[in-house]
């Protein structure tokens, strides 16, 4: 993992970043559900599942959040944080097995309302696909970013 020097200013609306492929798996979804409590029918027991119009075990939302948000974080920037997530939408299922890819487009970008000098905002929309290109997750990551030379 390398560092990043970037600052509010270096950043560009229609920036964007692609990921290289993740195949979810039964021990991510097993872990998840050890580490949230969610061991909800739909993601624990095969049988049960089979019997639903899903028609199998199904990966948390959560955990294909996660997973995505951790694949587009590859560089540490000492001058940007998470603000955190806007309009996050479960599209579509993802099931054990499925392999998704990450983008995260650069799409605003806003001063900070008390700090306008010091920070601001950048969102980057965040979409995740399967491996049939079907839209599973889209989120916005707000990032806190300094301004250069404050």
């Amino acid at each position: 993992m390398q560092t990043t020097e970037r600052w509010f200013e270096d950043y560009e609306i229609g920036e964007k970043r692609v990921s290289t492929g993740r195949t979810i798996t039964e021990t991510d979804v097993v872990m998840h559900a050890g580490q949230t409590g969610d061991f909800f029918p739909h993601h624990m027991d095969a049988e049960w599942a089979a019997t639903q119009p899903i028609g199998a075990r199904i990966a948390h939302g959560t955990l294909i959040m996660s997973v995505a948000v951790g694949m587009t974080a590859g560089d540490i920037n000492p001058h940007a944080m998470s603000y955190g997530y806007d309009r996050v939408r479960f599209i579509k299922p993802v099931f054990i097995g499925d392999t998704i890819t990450v983008t995260a487009e650069i799409t605003k970008k806003a001063d900070h309302a008390r700090r306008p000098k010091a920070c601001g905002y950048v969102h980057e929309l965040v979409s995740v696909v399967n491996q049939h290109q079907e839209t599973v997750l889209v989120l916005t990551h707000l990032y806190l970013t300094d301004k250069r030379g404050v």
